[in-house]
């Protein structure tokens, strides 16, 4: 192996966190040398990247790792795990809808889970420090956000059958409402905040952090080049990087002097964790690995947000042209039959998208327009755990990503996603979508009862492309929690998270900018750690 390269500190993955991570890092320390190590390409010069409205383009592509989900016993078999292998990780990747977690959400990460210091007071610090949003405020007309690296924006109302949507929501129970306001929205719908830039290019975190510091002495890019396991010392000190360029060449070794920080997503993470040693000992020796430390937490806690969707075809011409297809964000409080729903929280959220969305019906016969519109329910605090586990001990094998979709002993996550699917039927049926709304195309006018809901639902559900948790943060004692509070990985120096697998819960909103949160918090921690 050859060694060529030394750094202070090492970020691997180039997505959500680990740009913020990286820039932040740079800037707040002149004197050290920081790298950022990325698998894919860089995204500088690629259209279908850099314009948020083709998207959709990227689902299975060159750009995606396309991890296909284990079998599932109460979901959908079919569902494959997008993840993005380009600069910008998922931000990069997605459709850009930029929210700030409810207080509620990031107050229970500290009071429930134990990640001291983790709580809405920081989270909103680095929201507003993250941010230039000349959309958003708070009602009292609070600016907020208007020198932060990543631009937000307020989708325009352009698309006719959205505002009857919203009309028609509005008419159901479910009034118009302000998002990124500061105040968590329990029963509200609006055009989304998007993070995109006046020119339609999606404000990414490798566009809104990396791009402007290419030429910073202390800052250096590495892409194409894949992490094989993280090197410990006999001290168990993260000491560097054992690498190969594009998954085939040969293996060398970069240096860290001080620390490494892995931000490869609540995915990759897990699995380079558990290739370097660190993990449940027995899967370890299962697969061939010795556990340097038993961690039974890594690739534990898998969370995400399953979907489901309900279709109608189109009795008007939809719209040409959007930012991304994906523009309306629907929020409410179902009964679904439990006593402990969230409080203050909404327990359903729904997307509108203004595109047929058959990627899941058409293979079971279900019938389909190229000119329709959807309502997608999803769970925002799902119950069921999943776990990754490696496949084997090579790099080069991809993970066992099990989320064991609507595997909750009771039956939470199905009641819920039932009481979505009505509620969207609810809502299309008011007369604010007369003049829009024509067959229901799926799951089926005919399709009422609990069980014929929950079959169609098993069968067809996608997901929000939204797994965290699986290296959870949470209090010193804890051993389902691989990381302290200080994203540390605990039993090992020299070594942090900071991506979407630190997340202790999911949060009830798209999480993207969660993420860049969680990377610039990681920069301060780093940074009052090593003064």
């Amino acid at each position: 192996m050859n060694e060529s390269q030394e750094f202070d500190y090492i970020i691997v993955g180039g997505g959500s966190s680990g740009a913020a991570t990286a820039a932040r890092l740079s800037e707040k320390n002149p004197d050290a040398q920081v790298a950022l190590i990325e698998a894919g390409p860089d995204d500088a010069g690629i259209d279908e990247v850099l314009s948020l409205n083709r998207w959709m383009e990227l689902l299975e592509s060159g750009y995606d790792w396309d991890y296909q989900i284990e079998p599932q016993e109460n979901g959908n078999s079919f569902m494959r795990m997008a993840r993005a292998k380009v600069m910008g990780g998922c931000s990069s990747h997605n459709s850009c809808i930029a929210f700030w977690a409810p207080r509620e959400d990031l107050d229970e990460w500290e009071s429930v889970h134990g990640a001291q210091g983790w709580n809405s007071e920081t989270g909103y610090r680095l929201y507003q420090q993250l941010e230039t949003n000349e959309d958003a405020g708070t009602e009292g007309g609070e600016h907020h956000g208007d020198s932060g690296p990543v631009s937000l924006m307020n989708v325009p109302p352009q698309d006719p059958c959205g505002v009857a949507l919203l009309d028609a929501a509005e008419q159901a129970g479910i009034p118009r409402t302000r998002f990124n306001s500061g105040t968590t929205v329990t029963n509200g719908a609006n055009f989304f905040q998007i993070n995109r830039r006046a020119d339609g290019t999606r404000s990414s975190s490798s566009v809104s952090y990396i791009h402007p510091i290419r030429e910073r002495e202390n800052f250096h890019l590495l892409t194409g080049t894949q992490v094989k396991r993280v090197l410990l010392d006999d001290d168990r000190r993260a000491t560097g990087l054992e690498v190969v360029d594009n998954a085939f060449g040969t293996p060398r070794v970069i240096r860290a002097r001080r620390e490494i920080v892995l931000s490869a997503g609540a995915i990759d993470t897990p699995k380079l964790l558990m290739l370097s040693g660190i993990g449940p000992a027995g899967h370890l020796a299962d697969v061939g690995i010795e556990a340097v430390v038993d961690s039974p937490g890594v690739g534990a806690n898998l969370q995400d947000h399953p979907e489901g969707v309900i279709q109608w075809e189109a009795k008007k011409p939809m719209v040409s042209d959007s930012t991304q297809w994906w523009e309306i964000g629907l929020f409410t409080q179902v009964d679904a039959g439990f006593d402990d729903e969230l409080p203050g929280r909404p327990n359903l959220m729904m997307h509108y998208g203004s595109v047929n969305f058959d990627m899941h019906t058409l293979r079971r016969g279900f019938p389909t327009s190229e000119n329709a519109f959807c309502l997608t329910p999803n769970v925002p605090h799902a119950r069921s755990r999943g776990t990754v586990r490696l496949r084997s001990l090579d790099f080069r094998d991809k993970p066992k990503v099990d989320p064991k979709y609507f595997t909750d002993e009771q039956g939470y996550d199905m009641s819920v996603m039932i009481e979505g699917i009505r509620t969207a039927r609810k809502i299309a049926s008011q007369p604010a979508l007369d003049e829009w709304r024509g067959k229901e195309l799926f799951p089926g006018e005919d399709l009422t009862s609990d069980e014929e809901l929950a079959d169609y639902i098993r069968d067809t559900h996608n997901t929000v492309y939204h797994p965290v948790g699986t290296v959870r943060m949470g209090a010193d004692d804890d051993a389902m929690s691989p990381l302290n509070a200080r994203l540390q990985v605990k039993g090992i120096d020299g070594l942090r998270v900071a991506d979407a697998s630190v997340m202790p819960e999911i949060v009830s909103v798209n999480p993207n900018i969660t993420c860049f949160m969680i990377g610039e918090r990681a920069a301060e921690l780093i940074t009052e750690d090593n003064a």
